[in-house]
């Protein structure tokens, strides 16, 4: 369920400007974050918990804050659901820099530099299509122990006789690809996730 994610601790007086923001893994955003934190960091107006759209058609428990911005609006998912505590995983607004440096429309390229090694991504044109984690490289490797994951969709115009299978359905496919080139598969949407720490302590 959590493979779309996967996705603030000493929180002083920690505030999000409106303007574009870098996003690190700590404050707000730390593994442990509860609601109270986003309701004390964001201001009780801008922080609403229910239930939010999950895949396959499911729903889940989450945290929204600033709902029905475009540009500021982020999701928080917990582990402990019923107190609404131990972070699970946040999306990241499409104006800000996710950890590592990562942002909305990044190409397949520019991200495999940023990485600095290859990596994998699902193929396209499916419910869990464009998806890719980082099992190595500068991005596997995030300061305050949260992981990211991107969304991938193509952005080019497909001609018709173009052989997109190499690319298409329930597939892993290497970040090498030429068709990802020639598609312009651009990011579209960004999850920073953490494990369960309190499961692994047990």
């Amino acid at each position: 369920m959590r493979f779309a994610v996967f996705a603030f601790a000493g929180l002083v007086g920690f505030l999000v400007p409106a303007s574009a923001a870098e996003i690190t893994c700590d404050g707000p955003f730390a593994a442990d974050s509860s609601e109270a934190l986003l309701v004390e960091a964001f201001g009780r107006e801008n922080v609403v918990t229910g239930e939010v759209p999950g895949p396959e058609g499911s729903t889940l428990v989450a945290t929204t804050v600033f709902p029905g911005d475009s540009e500021r609006q982020m999701e928080f998912g917990w582990w402990d659901e019923a107190a609404f505590e131990r972070l699970a995983y946040f999306t990241v607004p499409a104006g800000d820099t996710a950890p590592g440096g990562l942002k909305v429309g990044m190409s397949v390229g520019e991200v495999e530099a940023l990485n600095g090694a290859p990596f994998e991504l699902t193929g396209f044109w499916w419910d869990y299509g464009g998806y890719a984690g980082f099992d190595g490289g500068t991005l596997a490797d995030l300061a305050g122990g949260c992981h990211v994951s991107v969304s991938f969709q193509p952005t080019a115009d497909i001609p018709g006789d173009l052989d997109v299978e190499p690319i298409a359905g329930d597939r892993m496919v290497a970040s090498s690809e030429p068709l990802l080139h020639t598609v312009d598969a651009r990011i579209a949407a960004i999850t920073v996730g953490y494990p369960d720490f309190s499961a692994l302590e047990d």
